[in-house]
């Protein structure tokens, strides 16, 4: 496999992939700094001191959010702002603030788990704290960093024009000339969860990649790229797919019942609130080889410089419980906390574990280090 040369490679990975800085270049071989956790923790005293706060401000890629701060202020009675942001504009934002010690983002739902263990955890820019009375409840790889909850991309189809199920039984089906065109996704080079998950697939998932090769062709991959996953890649990038910047292109792509046209969209599951809202009929590609879509964390993190460091605190602690984070995974998703219960799996989605390939953390840093391959072999097959 060609490899970038070094000093390209990192001039590239802050430009292309990275979110752009003041010009600080990120440290992906510092060490993750510690979580926090109040040891002598006590709910009463941390609420009294996020009232004298008075608000706090949460940066989240989902409009979620913002039914979240409503809920927050409702129960709390402090004045918080939720505001949709995509990860890398947040990441810039309070690379920005922190540099200018005028902190204006208290705390950040954030999706890119690269960035964050390999740039914004090592500079500081934001850290971890677990809710002391929540720690136990918290399994340990959940913890540092602080995973909020779990939400997924699947692979989805309209019901509508295809009633016998899913027309894609195989993920390298949507290699084949006859798919040409046809499969919906967010770009690669501006959606970090998508960018991720090949790196991800490339770290612990050739294995099933090529077992499902097998099954679909009946012989063993012969390839001379450097894994499964970028021969998957590269097809995938080869056949001509539709990108889209937003999830809801997407949906509006392949879930109306009047749609004309067979499509398959790799798409957020909570575009499936579209069934309700707009009348569409999409369902999960239930069954699919060897995964009908992907899981992916979001992290609560506090930024070091807060100006309402309590009140931030507050907000993690409710987002970790039930009454918070219902209104994230209420069109499908998992707590990090393991005492609470899914509330909902979209349509088509049997099992959360079984159906999606997961990111491990453990490989977060890794995707960092080799995003920029993998999006350089993107833009190379793609177009």
């Amino acid at each position: 496999m060609r490899t970038v040369p070094a000093v390209l490679s990192a001039l590239l990975l802050l430009t292309a992939c990275a979110p752009s800085t003041t010009g600080a270049s990120p440290a992906p071989a510092a060490p993750k700094p510690a979580a926090s956790q109040d040891r002598a923790f006590d709910l009463n005293q941390l609420i009294t001191a996020a009232k004298a706060e008075g608000s706090v401000v949460v940066y989240d890629s989902s409009g979620d959010i913002e039914d979240v701060a409503k809920a927050f202020t409702a129960k709390y009675g402090i004045a918080m702002e939720g505001v949709k942001s995509d990860s890398p504009e947040t990441a810039e934002k309070m690379i920005r603030e922190h540099a200018a010690d005028n902190v204006t983002i208290d705390a950040t739902m954030y999706e890119d788990g690269g960035v964050l263990v390999g740039q914004l955890l090592p500079q500081q820019i934001v850290h971890t704290w677990i809710p002391g009375d929540l720690a136990g409840d918290i399994p340990a790889e959940n913890r540092n960093p602080l995973m909020a909850l779990a939400k997924a991309t699947i692979f989805a189809y309209n019901t509508t024009l295809s009633p016998g199920g899913c027309p894609v039984k195989n993920v390298w089906d949507l290699t084949e000339p006859e798919w040409r065109g046809k499969l919906v996704m967010q770009d690669p080079l501006g959606k970090p969860t998508v960018l991720s998950f090949f790196t991800q697939l490339d770290a612990h998932g050739n294995q099933a990649l090529e077992q499902a090769y097998q099954a679909r062709y009946g012989k063993p991959l012969q390839t001379s790229e450097k894994s499964a996953t970028f021969e998957l890649i590269k097809r995938l990038a080869a056949n001509d797919p539709v990108l889209t910047g937003a999830d809801e292109d997407i949906s509006g792509a392949v879930g109306p019942k009047d749609a004309k046209d067979v499509k398959i969209g790799l798409m957020s599951i909570s575009k499936f609130r579209n069934n309700q809202d707009k009348g569409y009929t999409q369902a999960a590609c239930t069954g699919m080889q060897p995964f009908a879509g992907f899981s992916y964390p979001k992290y609560a993190m506090i930024a070091t410089k807060s100006k309402h460091p309590n009140a931030a605190k507050l907000f993690v602690h409710f987002i970790m419980t039930e009454e918070g984070v219902k209104h994230e995974i209420a069109e499908g998703g998992v707590s990090g906390n393991a005492t609470v219960k899914p509330l909902v799996t979209p349509e088509g989605l049997k099992d959360w574990k079984s159906d999606l390939f997961h990111t491990d953390s453990g490989q977060l840093l890794a995707d960092f280090q080799n995003r920029q391959v993998v999006s350089d072999f993107w833009r190379v097959n793609h177009g």
